[in-house]
């Protein structure tokens, strides 16, 4: 019986540490093993459920390897409430992490690049080569990573909350904050390099503060959107519709400037979310720059008000012009 019980533990603890769990800890991890349960950031802990009953935190997905060097990988936090009358309030906030190049056609890589520069997205502190928001991020991989073909990789991360059935808005995904974000971002691009074979001799870091939005979103004023001289949306829109337009100053740095223009949603119109009009990004870091490689001949299709070149104001943009698209992500040179 003792000799029996042994090789049980024994069996116990060698699946256990493949996993990256060991026996009698009490956490568990997730993400390829990138993250563990109460280690730091709040989507990892007791205050990313907002329901009392039916907790589950539960990760799928596979790493990348040497020989295929993409991956992904999703965590879901589910709970839910039961209330006296017999009502039921559900919570499904899922995060998904994507390790893999960057799209090749400079159309698709602005659509993709959209999702992530620009809006409420600011730099990744420590020089590092990304963004991140409180539910989105963004982090370009060194050079020694890049695909055979020389596209360069990122790791992506994507927060969203399931709304109830009867909610007017979509939920908002609380992952902790943007300084979390950083933190789950980063420790996914060092795992995911780990197992792809191109991690550097020291872990990437987060040390440095994350930087905050410079300010609300914004109604316009004198000046034009983005206080770019020239750049008139109101013209072409009608006097409702126009009182609804407002832009985002967003990051304001040596490296990244950014400013999103939008029209804020109308619930008497029936409108769950605010309608894009365009995101202009203006980048200076040399792993941020190889992402819009080519992306100045891009054609996307459709307009939008304000889509030719506009010049940038002594404002928030530095640099000579501004390109931008609509729905998309700009360059400026």
């Amino acid at each position: 019986m003792a000799t029996g019980l042994a090789v049980a533990l024994l069996a116990g603890g060698l699946g256990t540490r493949a996993t990256d769990t060991w026996p009698f800890d009490g956490r568990d991890s997730y993400c390829w093993g990138a993250w563990e349960q109460d280690s730091g950031p709040g989507i990892l802990g007791d205050e990313a459920f907002s329901g009392d009953d039916g907790r589950s935190r539960t990760s799928t997905g596979s790493a990348p390897t040497a020989g295929t060097a993409r991956g992904e990988c999703r965590l879901t936090v589910s709970s839910r409430d039961r209330y006296g009358d017999g009502d039921e309030k559900r919570q499904r906030t899922t995060v998904t992490v994507t390790y893999g190049p960057a799209p090749g056609p400079a159309a698709d890589r602005v659509r993709w690049l959209g999702g992530y520069l620009g809006d409420r997205a600011m730099p990744l502190p420590d020089g590092l080569p990304g963004v991140a928001d409180g539910r989105h991020g963004l982090l370009v991989l060194p050079e020694r990573c890049d695909t055979r073909d020389g596209r360069t990789t990122a790791v992506t991360l994507d927060g969203r909350e399931r709304a109830d059935a009867g909610a007017a808005l979509s939920g908002v995904p609380d992952l902790g904050g943007s300084r979390a974000v950083a933190e789950l971002l980063v420790a996914a691009a060092n795992e995911g390099m780990e197992s792809a074979g191109c991690a550097g001799p020291r872990p990437l870091r987060v040390s440095g503060p994350v930087p905050r939005l410079p300010e609300r979103a914004e109604t316009f004023g004198e000046g034009g959107a983005c206080r770019i001289p020239g750049l008139d949306i109101e013209g072409d829109l009608d006097k409702e519709t126009a009182l609804r337009v407002q832009y985002q100053v967003g990051a304001v740095t040596k490296d990244l400037q950014a400013c999103s223009v939008r029209i804020g949603r109308s619930l008497r119109l029936g409108e769950r979310s605010d309608r894009q009009l365009f995101d202009a990004v203006m980048v200076r870091h040399p792993r941020l720059t190889a992402l819009l490689d080519g992306v100045g001949d891009a054609k996307p299709s459709g307009g939008a008000p304000g889509e030719p070149n506009a010049p940038a104001s002594p404002g928030p943009w530095s640099s000579s012009s501004t390109t931008t698209w609509p729905n998309g992500a700009a360059t400026a040179p």
